[in-house]
């Protein structure tokens, strides 16, 4: 795979480094700096030319100026004589803007996709949109993996009997009810509203049976862990026996890791496609990796085989 190149901006070099073990190659080098006037600067420190490459970002914070990191790098491989380049972007930014639910407001994510598209880049390989309508905001391919399959396999590792899936909305079901298929359990529901654009959604009453049962909550990502929080306070007041909670993307923003911490969840399972930094971790999470899958969709676009297997569990 001589002409196999991955590349990470800054933040994401920890995730690029598991990538590139599980390829067998080393990750590539660019320099990256800050001049006084905070204008951000690299230089790409091998040859690219004719290759076909592939650059990971992050959305660790400010994500606006990861944005730009990775626009730049793109342009940078581009100019460096690239024949393909992929943004791997193992959390898609500004994701759950996706849709014009008000009036006079962007579509972030459709932003997001264009400039990402004009900044030269060939394709998009990503993991559990917020909502896969953001995929034709593309004219190129956005590649979708997920992390189901693993969130399914470690909470049946655990043969836990007299189980249920809650979902923590109505928008929420039809995700539960994949999980519901695999381990072969029932389902519940929160009722929940959301007052404008409050981070903080309320819930009101559960459908479904959770008294003397094993919880299980599904969501694609945890932002400041209101929902999911409330979601937990209320199935223990209708006497959930445990409750357990597992989600692709753990964005922890804000007081999440607090609440999380003080909520009756007993453990919360994620993965990697956001970097936790060591003084977010405490000792209910448990952070699974998404790099090997990542590694796997990369040798299948190198080698030009399909990713079915990686997309579409089903």
């Amino acid at each position: 795979m001589n002409d196999l190149k991955v590349f990470s901006c800054p933040t994401a070099e920890a995730f690029g480094k598991e990538v590139c073990e599980n390829l067998g190659i080393s990750l590539g080098e660019i320099k990256y700096q800050k001049f006084k006037n905070d204008n951000t600067f690299l230089k790409v420190l091998e040859t690219v030319r004719d290759c076909d490459v592939y650059v990971i970002q992050t959305t660790q914070p400010p994500v606006n100026e990861r944005v730009m990191e990775l626009l730049f790098t793109i342009d940078a491989l581009k100019w460096s004589g690239a024949r393909r380049v992929t943004a791997v972007l193992p959390y898609f930014m500004y994701s759950r803007s996706d849709k014009k639910d008000q009036s006079r407001v962007p579509i972030n994510a459709k932003v997001i996709a264009k400039i990402i598209e004009a900044s030269g880049a060939d394709r998009v390989l990503t993991c559990d949109l917020h909502n896969l309508a953001i995929q034709p905001f593309f004219n190129f391919n956005c590649d979708v993996l997920t992390a189901q399959l693993m969130l399914e396999d470690y909470f049946k590792e655990k043969g836990f009997k007299n189980m249920v899936v809650v979902a923590t909305d109505a928008g929420s079901t039809k995700k539960a009810h994949k999980y519901c298929k695999y381990l072969e359990c029932p389902m519940a529901m929160i009722d929940k509203r959301r007052d404008g654009n409050d981070d903080n959604a309320k819930a009101s009453t559960v459908v479904g049976k959770v008294k003397g049962k094993t919880c299980i909550i599904f969501d694609d990502e945890i932002d400041t862990a209101g929902s999911i929080c409330e979601a937990a306070r209320i199935l223990e007041e209708n006497g959930a026996k445990e409750i357990y909670a597992g989600c692709t993307h753990g964005v922890l923003s804000a007081d999440a890791v607090k609440r999380l911490n003080d909520s009756p969840i007993k453990e919360v399972v994620m993965t990697n496609t956001v970097p936790i930094p060591k003084e977010k971790m405490v000792e209910k999470f448990t952070v699974l990796s998404m790099a090997p899958k990542f590694a796997e969709a990369i040798r299948c676009l190198h080698e030009g085989k399909p990713l079915g297997r990686l997309i579409n569990k089903d």
